[in-house]
């Protein structure tokens, strides 16, 4: 079901060889928004999802499968935008023609459940995330088996919630799992495979296991540059976490370096548009405010936090706790406090890497 990817090159020659309003053709623009996704370009995928499933609605109709991917794939764009309103709106959409054309316990269709959930997660409505994360565990275990990534995914996707609500024993569980699964299925250096060490590194870090925290982030850094190179979003959310792991080991120096360095590489792989709203710079630039606060370098962490906290309005609106959060930080400064020293539950999310997503 999913779609494969072209290059630029074939795009071009299927529009000449079956015209540009071909159903086939709108699959290859699609499979392209798909591509620049991957590379992070993202306004050149927007362009490519928008024309696909305009053209696929004109040509197939809007409950036709390939609309429906191209709208979740639209929806999986906008969550990498911080436009997540326009993405709600696309998971919706897209799952409610799924469960009507190909059934509520679909593959494709609980691809689109695990999407939702992730955003949903993102918004702080976790007693709906379980509920459909047990649904998707429960149809993917039925279907596809309890080894498939897919399941697996969704096993690990478990053990962000479980984390995220302080169950830290049931996250490890669930990490574990899906770590072993991955390592026999894709093998140790599959990017898929670093995403669940790096939950697991981070879950150590909350455990107060520092040392064998930072040995695996180091792993996940290495093999990502490797794979992905030094610049990729990837890569960087990984560097972001080793700023978070050095401030809690007091290294305040080389997490600052970390910030800094992911700071860098979101604005020049994304752009300063995306940049602005895009929710790993946006989180990074917080922890970077937190970390001069804790300093008491004021005028720093006004900047940052002030950064973010435009960006989290733009994307989670003014009454979300996350922008709560940014002002009273904020009002701290302005009144000559240090810097609150408060937990923010809620930002402990900041700390993990984005929800796994199935683009089919």
């Amino acid at each position: 079901m999913k779609q494969r990817r072209c290059t630029s090159g074939r795009c071009k020659e299927r529009r000449k060889t079956l015209g540009a309003d071909h159903a086939s053709t709108f699959v290859t623009v699609n499979s392209l928004g798909l591509l620049y996704a991957a590379q992070g370009k993202l306004d050149e995928a927007e362009k490519m999802y928008q024309r696909a499933l305009q053209g696929q609605e004109k040509a197939l109709g809007a409950d036709h499968i390939s609309t429906l991917i191209t709208a979740n794939n639209l929806g999986l764009l906008y969550v990498d935008q911080g436009k997540l309103g326009e993405a709600e709106k696309m998971y919706h959409r897209s799952l409610q023609g799924k469960e009507k054309t190909l059934g509520a316990d679909h593959t494709s269709t609980l691809g689109t459940v695990n999407n939702l959930a992730g955003l949903y997660k993102y918004q702080g409505k976790l007693s709906e995330v379980e509920n459909m994360c047990q649904r998707v565990l429960n149809g993917y275990e039925k279907a596809l088996g309890a080894d498939h990534t897919s399941t697996l995914t969704t096993v690990n996707n478990l053990g962000l919630l479980y984390a995220e609500q302080g169950k830290l024993d049931e996250a490890e569980k669930m990490y574990q799992r899906a770590l072993q699964g991955n390592e026999k299925a894709l093998g140790a250096e599959h990017t898929s495979t670093l995403v669940i060490v790096n939950n697991l590194a981070l879950l150590y870090a909350e455990q107060g296991k520092l040392d064998e925290a930072e040995r695996m982030h180091q792993r996940v850094l290495q093999e990502k540059e490797k794979a992905l190179g030094a610049d990729h979003t990837s890569t960087l959310d990984t560097v972001n976490n080793l700023g978070l792991l050095f401030t809690k080991q007091g290294k305040l120096g080389e997490a600052e370096k970390m910030y800094q360095r992911a700071l860098q590489g979101y604005g020049k792989a994304l752009g300063a548009d995306t940049v602005s709203h895009n929710i790993p710079a946006l989180n990074t630039a917080y922890n970077l405010g937190l970390l001069y606060s804790t300093q008491g370098e004021v005028e720093k962490s006004k900047t940052m936090y002030s950064r973010a906290l435009v960006g989290y309005e733009t994307a989670f609106g003014y009454d979300h706790e996350k922008s709560k959060d940014v002002r009273v930080r904020i009002s701290d400064l302005a009144t000559n406090t240090r810097g609150s020293t408060r937990s923010s539950k809620r930002h402990t999310l900041l700390k993990r890497i984005g929800w796994r997503r199935i683009d089919y």
